[in-house]
């Protein structure tokens, strides 16, 4: 890990780690990306660099194996996990999403959570492995960390 990678933080925007050898995982970045109205919202392999360094500020998600969301709040960086991050990104994303989000976040975690668990057990079985995973164009290189 370089210097840069290691000053990526969500100062910039979000950011949105993930498991970089998941289709599905792959398939949620697309969509984050289509729906980003803002624009800001930043992806790092959760295997990368900027993955990697994430985990390192935060060294309780070593172990956490989530999707996160990462974000300033109060002026210090907050990583959402599990079903907490989906509803954060769906919050960031507005619209639709924003209260789907609401929605969901009325049911309790203790209910969420093992429903994002199942799926999570069951990602790399959806939409096809790591073979679905789609090229970036050029305008989407640029929010990818590495």
């Amino acid at each position: 890990m370089n210097a840069e990678t290691a000053s990526v933080t969500a100062a910039d925007g979000p950011i949105l780690v993930y498991d970089g050898d998941c289709g599905f995982c792959a398939r949620s970045v697309q969509f984050v990306l289509q729906h980003d109205r803002r624009g800001v919202v930043r992806f790092a392999a959760r295997e990368g660099a900027a993955g990697h360094a994430v985990r390192e500020r935060h060294p309780q998600l070593k172990v956490v194996e989530s999707l996160l969301w990462v974000e300033m709040r109060d002026g210090r960086e907050v990583v959402s996990v599990y079903s907490d991050a989906v509803l954060q990104t769906a919050r960031y994303l507005g619209g639709i999403y924003g209260v789907l989000a609401t929605l969901g976040s009325i049911v309790p975690r203790v209910l969420r959570d093992p429903v994002y668990n199942g799926i999570a057990r069951a990602r790399k079985r959806i939409r096809g492995g790591a073979a679905a995973c789609h090229l970036p164009a050029p305008s989407e290189l640029a929010r990818m960390l590495p």
